[in-house]
């Protein structure tokens, strides 16, 4: 049957099919913060494919991405076809969070590495206790060595695990990126061999295969911001927009504080103590510790929280800017906003995952030209281990000079 005539049809609504449930989405989508001003449009859009799927006679609990795609195809205009598959989308996802689908999607059939990535995943989690962070980092690397394998080997995949193909695959992939990458990679492989000598799949702990991969340590003096440019940063976004306010309070809490990015996307409400003056930091490691909180900080968070924080469910400090209303996605979208900052200044930032850091060294920096000793900056960036804070020795240049020795002159060479 022709779309034109299935969106011409009009039975009625019939609690079977997707009418019932209108009302009930759009009052989510209002809730979530989306605009009441398009709200007319949303509901044509979903009342007409609710008129689809009943002349079609697919009942509400069938329904998934591939009526979706059926119901947009005759859309010419790439606007309207990506504006109404998003609201579908949403329209699916609730239907999916009240159970109204019955049906689950099909997934396509588990695949022997599927198998053995999902249980060393499993593994690292209810064993190892490894955070979330880590557990993904550890995924990304491992699935691509097993996809790899799989390729060549087929269903005889831990057979084919050997000390060649490990180094093979490392190998291959070690002058790809950076060092830091080639270390994870490497790390990765040897939890994954590991596991698979503790749960008995391999005889021998092939970990010990998998070359070292040497990055020297202090090897490098970390990019810092001077105090003005520092300050140039801090002035860019506009503080007269609730996205400026918010993006205001995350630069000085960077700055004035040296957070990680991660440490600021997943600060909560309740991590603020504002009559005792201080925030609680979720760092690396589930470690938990309360620094000071500066009085510009302060201020910047609470005119943020007063006038633009939208009010939701969500317990985290800082909400995406569009609805729904909820935490930012993660680090990355730390980083991005600082690249912009540093952008709109006129700087240059050296890496594209490591943006935010910059702040931190900064801090570090400064405070060991000011006369900080390394305990002391070691407590306010919270490092566990003292050969993290020692990098900074390196960038107190007039304290060098002063104990440098010269370089020997052509006339002292006999």
């Amino acid at each position: 049957m022709p779309i034109e005539v299935l969106l011409a049809a009009d039975d009625g609504p019939n609690p079977e099919f997707l009418d019932a449930y209108i009302a009930g989405f759009l009052d989510d989508l209002w809730a979530q913060g989306f605009a009441e001003r398009r709200m007319p449009r949303r509901r044509r859009t979903v009342e007409s494919f609710a008129r689809w799927a009943r002349c079609a006679q697919v009942a509400v609990s069938d329904l998934s991405e591939v009526h979706v795609a059926l119901f947009v195809e005759p859309l010419r205009s790439p606007t309207r076809l990506t504006r109404t598959r998003g609201v579908l989308r949403r329209l699916l996802q609730y239907l999916d969070r009240t159970g109204v689908l019955t049906k689950p999607p099909t997934e396509p059939a588990a695949t022997p590495e599927d198998h053995l990535l999902r249980a060393y995943l499993r593994f690292l989690r209810q064993d190892r206790g490894l955070s979330p962070h880590t557990v993904k980092s550890y995924r990304l690397s491992v699935r691509a060595f097993l996809a790899e394998r799989a390729a060549e080997a087929g269903a005889a995949l831990v057979e084919t695990i050997d000390a060649r193909t490990v180094r093979a695959h490392l190998l291959a992939r070690a002058g790809t990126g950076s060092p830091q990458k080639a270390r994870l990679i490497a790390t990765s492989l040897r939890s994954f061999l590991r596991y698979l000598f503790l749960s008995e799949k391999k005889e021998r702990d092939l970990s010990v295969a998998v070359p070292m991969v040497r990055r020297w340590s202090q090897a490098s003096v970390p990019a810092v911001l001077s105090p003005d440019e520092v300050e140039r940063i801090l002035a860019t976004p506009d503080c007269d927009t609730p996205t400026g306010r918010r993006n205001h309070a995350i630069l000085l809490l960077l700055a004035r504080l040296g957070l990680r990015a991660g440490e600021v996307v997943t600060l909560k409400l309740s991590d603020i103590h504002w009559r005792q003056g201080e925030i609680v930091v979720r760092g690396k490691g589930a470690n938990i510790e309360s620094l000071p909180l500066p009085c510009d900080v302060g201020e910047a968070l609470a005119l943020y929280l007063h006038k633009d924080r939208t009010p939701c469910s969500s317990p985290r400090v800082f909400l995406r800017a569009i609805p729904p209303y909820v935490g930012l996605a993660g680090s990355s979208a730390v980083s991005l906003m600082v690249r912009r900052a540093l952008s709109r200044a006129g700087l240059h930032s050296p890496s594209r995952r490591g943006a935010a850091h910059l702040f931190r060294h900064s801090l570090a920096t400064r405070m060991i030209r000011n006369g900080a000793s390394l305990v002391e900056i070691a407590e306010i960036l919270r490092h566990h281990s003292p050969g993290t804070t020692e990098i900074y020795a390196k960038v107190d240049f007039e304290s060098l000079r002063q104990v440098a020795r010269p370089w020997p002159g052509t006339d002292e060479v006999r």
